[in-house]
């Protein structure tokens, strides 16, 4: 039987969103594709307010986990409560939700602007999105602005970076003023500079009484950043705040390799052992190589 590291440890929210229910309550959750499981027997809360990162291998089950949580997913067994409210199939809960990046069609014929809007469209009528509101133009406006995107509200989302193309599907997101945001890998395929914007941004957004539930492969950015972690492989292995659950043990029991875990004073530093024994090895076969190598990942790693 799977074991559970660390579960049931709380961090502090905002003062603002501290009453009533959690904002997501999972009870043993099942989902599956075409008979294969994905999900089994998973039981998790997640407060109001909270600022969580969910972890886990290429399969484990993260997307499908945000995806079962926007009711987008069949449940084979368990429930799902959103602020005390339960989920059912075809009912659109108030949740903002950001992609994968790669998910995205570039080419389709759209503007920065026109994709902002779509995210007030309701039960899928976009046509409607040339007659917004004054007041729904006024907020795409706004969050255009605030995420350093005011001008360029008539690009196409094709001729944007990587960092403007996430920020642009975020204020998607916020449009409708959610409560809730769900982010699936929101700081794969960018740079480290906009990586650490993002988190900065979604901890911003955090602070205002927003709950912000994002899954990442980056064990490292989750343990500068996040209050809060999951660690996920199909089953809930563990649940806590990083300095808790980043531990040998349960990332060995999350990803089925030996990992090294390395704290000095507020930082943690996260690699699988296989990769440290290889660096190590390579360093003393080709020390020159070796340098050049660790030189250059130094350089990108630091924030």
């Amino acid at each position: 039987m799977a074991r559970c590291y660390a579960q049931a440890v709380s961090v502090p929210a905002p003062a603002n969103v501290l009453d009533g229910s959690p904002a997501i309550e999972v009870d043993r959750l099942q989902c599956a594709y075409d008979g294969v499981p994905v999900l089994e027997d998973v039981t998790l809360a997640i407060a109001r307010g909270a600022f969580v990162g969910i972890v886990g291998p290429s399969g484990a089950g993260k997307t499908t986990l945000l995806r079962a949580l926007l009711g987008a997913v069949p449940r084979m067994a368990g429930s799902i409560r959103i602020f005390g409210e339960e989920i059912s199939a075809g009912r659109v809960p108030p949740i903002g939700y950001v992609p994968q990046l790669e998910t995205v069609d570039w080419n389709f014929p759209v503007t920065v602007r026109e994709v902002v809007g779509m995210g007030l469209a309701v039960g899928g009528r976009l046509f409607s999105l040339p007659w917004l509101s004054r007041d729904h133009r006024s907020r795409v406006h706004g969050l255009l602005e605030r995420l350093g995107l005011g001008e360029l509200a008539n690009r196409h989302i094709r001729d944007l970076s990587g960092g403007q193309q996430q920020r642009v599907f975020l204020a998607r997101a916020l449009v409708r003023e959610p409560r809730l945001l769900l982010l699936d890998e929101p700081t794969t395929g960018v740079d480290i500079k906009t990586r650490h914007a993002v988190l900065h941004l979604l901890a911003d957004l955090n602070h205002e009484g927003v709950t912000v539930l994002l899954t990442t492969h980056d064990l490292n950015s989750v343990a500068a950043h996040l209050p809060q972690v999951i660690c996920l492989n199909r089953r809930l292995v563990a649940q806590g705040p990083p300095a808790s659950v980043f531990t040998p043990s349960v990332l060995e029991a999350t990803y089925g390799a030996e990992m090294v875990v390395l704290r000095q004073g507020e930082l943690t530093v996260i690699a699988d052992r296989l990769g440290v024994f290889r660096d190590i090895t390579d360093q003393h076969s080709h020390p020159e190589g070796a340098d050049h190598r660790h030189a250059a990942l130094g350089q990108t790693d630091h924030s």
